[in-house]
């Protein structure tokens, strides 16, 4: 099979879609890869790297969408990208459909079958493909949090771990998954006094025995979930509803029970955001304040460490890219169901349940496309 990755175009976004390494197993099992030249740079690997493991160098991306047959991407295709794929291309690469209406629509348009890393499935409804950059993204929202909250960008002026005789910032991280996990840990790293609501007593259960009594665990509903705002001076907005838009758990009304100067991160931004006055920024404009309460939502936050990242995911989606290429998608979903969950869209067809009613689509199961 013929495979590319492309330079990703997103602001910010230094991550690639494969690795050197990842081109060497690729190109030793006898596919032929393209990559763009300078799509690596971000990681630090040049094009002399790829050559080295096989790779054939090309300039932009238009000759890897005109005659790759998969292309292997981090960041939801781009508009400009979007008008360049075709019927029958594989589109591997993180999605997000369900609050993104223009690049459904664009990816049911073009025919091509696109496989989202974020539904593809493991043992116990688990999601490995999105699971380490939600670990990247739950460490991450602490130090961005922490920077948001100094009184020169706009926060409340508090040092998370306080100092001897001064008590430390109160860190609140909603929902208990991967993401909130990873955001307890560092917050209470440093010394936060941390709190983590969510709805799965399992969940309290499992985070109670690991922190004991470094961080506290309460049940999330709305009375709960108002009375921490108004203790908290930062909020980690960290809940997940697989390939589905993320709920609103904290309204604009709410905001006016929190400290001036607290500070929301929502790393579920990428879903459409769990506060109600989410809206996607970038590195290069990471905050934005509403009713005197510093927001922090960036689409890509693991993108900043694009070299961490970057191996991190390669990890994970090889595997799948490694048995598309030796069987053909079909044959590999069939395979494996767990990798079929990560079909969203396929010639014209929403086959992903959550994004079809989400957005209005008549819903094709993808055992109908696999027969």
């Amino acid at each position: 099979m013929r495979i590319g990755t492309v330079r990703e175009i997103k602001n910010h976004e230094y991550r690639v879609g494969l690795t050197p390494e990842s081109v060497r197993e690729l190109v030793a099992q006898g596919n032929e890869v393209w990559v763009e030249s300078g799509a690596g740079n971000g990681i630090g690997a040049d094009d002399a790297q790829y050559v080295s493991a096989g790779a054939k160098i090309v300039d932009g991306p238009d000759p890897i969408f005109a005659e790759c047959e998969m292309v292997v991407k981090v960041k939801e295709p781009q508009a400009e990208e979007r008008a360049k794929l075709r019927s029958g291309q594989i589109l591997y690469t993180y999605l997000h459909l369900a609050p993104d209406p223009a690049q459904t629509a664009d990816l049911v348009k073009s025919g091509v079958t696109a496989i989202a890393y974020e539904t593809v499935t493991g043992p116990n409804r688990s999601l490995p493909l999105l699971k380490p950059m939600s670990q990247v993204a739950g460490r991450m929202s602490i130090q961005a949090g922490a920077t948001a909250l100094e009184k020169a960008h706009g926060g409340r002026g508090v040092l998370l771990g306080g100092v001897p005789g001064v008590l430390p910032g109160r860190v609140m991280v909603i929902g208990g998954g991967v993401v909130g996990f990873n955001a307890a840990q560092m917050a209470v790293g440093l010394g936060a006094d941390v709190t983590i609501l969510d709805r799965d007593p399992e969940v309290l259960e499992r985070l109670g025995i690991h922190f004991e009594s470094r961080a506290k665990t309460r049940f999330s509903n709305r009375s709960n979930i108002q009375q921490m705002l108004s203790e908290a001076e930062l909020v980690i907005g960290a809940v997940l509803v697989p390939g589905a838009a993320a709920p609103k758990l904290v309204t604009r009304d709410m905001l006016a029970c929190m400290k001036p100067g607290a500070v929301l991160v929502d790393v579920a931004i990428d879903q459409g955001g769990c506060f109600e006055t989410s809206h996607a920024t970038t590195h290069d404009d990471p905050t934005y304040i509403v009713d005197g309460i510093v927001h922090y939502c960036v689409a890509n936050m693991p993108g900043a460490v694009a070299r961490t990242s970057t191996y991190a995911l390669n990890n994970v989606t090889l595997p799948h890219a490694l048995r598309m290429a030796e069987l053909g998608w079909q044959e590999a979903m069939r395979r494996d169901p767990h990798l079929a969950e990560g079909l969203n869209v396929h010639a014209g067809k929403v086959t992903y349940r959550a994004v079809a009613e989400e957005l209005g689509y008549d819903w094709t199961p993808v055992e109908e496309i696999l027969g």
